[in-house]
């Protein structure tokens, strides 16, 4: 499967009395796909999939399936604290129409590189789908080492690997030696034009649920088009929104905040997640709004 391209991890509306809000993900879902998005992902971090219940999100699963209507790829988050939590999601996933899995470490348990394995490998033997990894130890607390990737060369549904440690050195050691095995996506939103120099060509960019349209253009310029001149324009207009989210202790508050700025109210986190305070939306607002004034 080819993974290039902005892929989304999708927010889950919820309500102010906190149950999921499916009458808010119709108009979240065609401005995606309207604005050129290339892959929907639901059950990611962005999507709090951490707050739902397994019922939650296969129902999740079943809403985006429908509202999509094969318009676009969709990409399955399957993380789960076990093994047979994350085979129950990817069968149901599967059998909604899903074309791929994301998979991470399963989290708080901390497995040694043998357990990720045996989990990974089990995963695969079941589902039989596309696969991209996850690598994201500052939630999970469990790393993908080389040698765990390594271990999985011989497996052909492993196509993918999400980049989410911040670490430049890693990133370079994927894109330059595992680029026959694996395409790598950027997980740092802040790296992106680091990741699309050294070669990478897909990004899970949860920002991209409020700012499609510069995310797609940043994508076409870079990776399509091969013009990093103007690539790096582009970036620097986006890179205070990004460091901001990536930097600054609320992603989730921030995006969903994003989504209500950008006209698709998408209600507040999940607790423990608290509201944003007045004086972080203004800063919010204020660096919105400078970006979206280069818009047109």
């Amino acid at each position: 499967m080819n993974f290039d391209g902005v892929w989304t991890p999708v927010v889950t509306p919820f309500t102010q009395e906190g149950s999921i809000d499916f009458a808010a993900l119709p108009p979240v879902i065609d401005s995606l796909i309207g604005h050129g998005i290339h892959g929907l992902i639901v059950g990611g971090t962005t999507g709090e999939y951490y707050a739902l219940s397994n019922g939650e999100r296969k129902k999740l699963f079943d809403a985006v399936s429908e509202l999509a209507g094969g318009r676009i790829p969709l990409m399955a988050g399957i993380n789960a604290t076990t093994t047979e939590e994350s085979l129950d999601l990817g069968r149901y996933a599967k059998s909604a129409g899903f074309n791929c899995i994301l998979l991470a470490a399963p989290y708080y348990c901390q497995p040694t590189q043998d357990e990720l394995l045996a989990h990974a490998c089990t995963v695969d033997d079941a589902l039989d789908m596309p696969t991209m990894l996850y690598n994201f130890p500052a939630r999970t607390g469990t790393a993908m080492s080389f040698e765990f990737i390594d271990a999985l060369k011989q497996r052909p549904n492993f196509q993918a690997i999400k980049e989410s440690t911040g670490s430049i050195e890693r990133m370079h050691t994927l894109t330059q030696d595992y680029a026959g095995q694996l395409q790598v996506s950027c997980g740092m939103d802040d790296q992106v034009l680091e990741f699309f120099t050294w070669g990478a060509r897909s990004w899970v960019a949860g920002a991209s649920n409020f700012l499609a349209p510069e995310h797609v253009a940043l994508y076409r310029t870079c990776v399509v088009e091969q013009d990093m001149i103007a690539g790096r324009k582009l970036a620097s207009r986006l890179l205070p929104m990004l460091n901001l989210l990536e930097q600054g202790g609320k992603f989730c508050q921030y995006i969903k905040y994003g989504c209500e700025l950008a006209g698709l109210p998408v209600g507040p986190t999940r607790r423990p997640l608290l509201p944003l305070g007045e004086d972080e939306k203004a800063a919010f607002a204020r660096t919105y709004e400078q970006l979206i004034a280069h818009r047109g």
